[in-house]
C-alpha cells in the first residue's frame, strides 16, 4: 500500500488561508499540522502524542492548530479565525477546540455558519436535512471579548485522512 504524503498544500490551504478579521496588523499567526499517534509508555500506559505530519496513511489523525498573538499595544477585539477542512479528510466529532471562542461550522464553502448540530444541507432529493460531519467544509472561531496586548490564544481541529 502506498504511503500518502500530507501535502504541503494541505497545510498551506488549511491554515495559511485562515483569516483574522477586525484585528489585522495587530495579530501574529502561527499554523501547525501534527500527526497524532498512540504510543505505549515504559510503564505500559498508552498515550496520545503529536509529531511532525510528514507522512500518513488513510485513517491517521492530523491536528491543525492556529496560535494567534496580539502584537499590538492595545487590546484587539472582533477576532474571527476561519479554516477550510482539508480535502480528503473528515472532521473528528467534537475535535475542534478554542478557549473562550464560539465555534461554528459550514457545509457550503463558508457561505453560511451554524453550531455543529444546526448545519443543514440540501440532499439529492431536494430536501433540507442535517449535514453529516463528512460534509463540513469550514470551521470558524469567534473570540469572545478582546485579546489583551501581548497575550495569545490557540484554536484548532482534528481530522482523519480518508
Amino acid at each position: 500500500m502506498r504511503t500518502p504524503l500530507i501535502p504541503a498544500l494541505w497545510l498551506g490551504l488549511a491554515l495559511a488561508t485562515g483569516s483574522l478579521a477586525h484585528a489585522q496588523g495587530t495579530l501574529e499567526m502561527k499554523n501547525t499540522a501534527e500527526l497524532e499517534t498512540l504510543v505505549k509508555t515504559a510503564d505500559g500506559k498508552v498515550e496520545k502524542r503529536r509529531g511532525p505530519a510528514e507522512k500518513a496513511l488513510p485513517g491517521a489523525t492530523v491536528a491543525y492548530t492556529t496560535t494567534f498573538k496580539n502584537i499590538g499595544s492595545r487590546s484587539a477585539g472582533g477576532i474571527v479565525i476561519k479554516n477550510p477542512v482539508p480535502a480528503n479528510t473528515t472532521l473528528v466529532p467534537a475535535g475542534a477546540w478554542g478557549e473562550n471562542t464560539e465555534i461554528s461550522y459550514s457545509a457550503d464553502g463558508g457561505k453560511t455558519w451554524a453550531a455543529v448540530d444546526k448545519v443543514r444541507v440540501t440532499g439529492a432529493d431536494g430536501k433540507e436535512r442535517p449535514a453529516g460531519i463528512s460534509e463540513f467544509t469550514h470551521i470558524r472561531w469567534a473570540l469572545r471579548g478582546e485579546l489583551p496586548a501581548g497575550k495569545q490564544g490557540e484554536v484548532g481541529f482534528r481530522v482523519v485522512i480518508n
